[in-house]
């Protein structure tokens, strides 16, 4: 086997045309197979995505592999050409809709998910309420959100075929969630520029008012909290910390 990544908690492996992530022992059982599960509940959607072959244990370590796509991930391609970029940002709304479009009853619901970020933040116990109570006040959707949509999280194949990876966060309920998380992820790596084009171009193609991705951005943010980054801090308080946009 090849080594792809190696991270602080997991390494992922080329095998021929499987490729294999293994989990350390900070991952329990119950999320290695949620993120499995995840992973089959979305290819019964159509959605163009590697298929789950196994999962298994190597060396006393969950182990999940799925079929490996050969090419460049969007993120690279986004580097190499920048004078595309309009196009692969088009690209990239384009199959985020399409996610968007798609039912899978039975995934997590994304309310859930985010009320027990909420609670397992840091904040003090006033911001908590205002962010569980604004929370609450959201749309429910049922609506395939992919929890972590970023150029990196696809592969364009040799032939333009674009594969979208890494459902170890996808969740069901209100596609402005995903766009906000989406957003963020841009911020964080300091394409603030990139961010805002995003969204512009995420608004006009699902014709939906910009204030409705703003308004989960403080919940996005508390959530993405929980990591304890120090890095990330002083950006993450800054939109915790605003709970009336205009």
């Amino acid at each position: 086997m090849t080594t792809i990544i190696k991270r602080e908690n997991k390494e992922i492996y080329r095998d021929g045309d499987r490729l294999v992530k293994v989990f350390d022992y900070t991952f329990t059982k119950a999320e290695v197979l949620n993120e499995a599960l995840n992973n089959a509940r979305i290819e019964e959607t159509g959605l163009k995505i590697p298929k789950l072959l196994d999962v298994s244990k190597i060396d006393g370590k969950w182990a999940i592999t799925r079929e490996f796509i050969e090419g460049k991930s969007l993120e690279e391609l986004m580097n190499e050409n920048p004078e595309k970029e309009d196009e692969y940002l088009e690209k990239f709304v384009a199959l985020q809709m399409e996610i968007h479009s798609k039912r899978s009853p039975h995934l997590n619901k994304i309310k859930d998910k985010m009320h027990a970020k909420i609670s397992a933040s840091s904040y003090e116990a006033t911001v908590r309420y205002d962010l569980h109570n604004r929370l609450e006040g959201m749309k429910t959707h049922k609506k395939v959100l992919h929890g972590d949509f970023c150029p990196s999280n696809i592969i364009v194949t040799p032939d333009g075929e674009y594969y979208i990876i890494d459902w170890a966060h996808a969740t069901q309920g209100n596609a402005s969630a995903d766009a906000a998380r989406t957003y963020l992820v841009f911020c964080l790596q300091g394409e603030k520029d990139k961010a805002e084009k995003y969204l512009n171009l995420f608004c006009k193609k699902a014709d939906i008012p910009k204030q409705l991705v703003q308004q989960w951005m403080p919940i996005v943010a508390c959530s993405e909290s929980v990591k304890n980054k120090p890095e990330e801090k002083e950006l993450l308080d800054s939109w915790v910390n605003v709970f009336d946009f205009q």
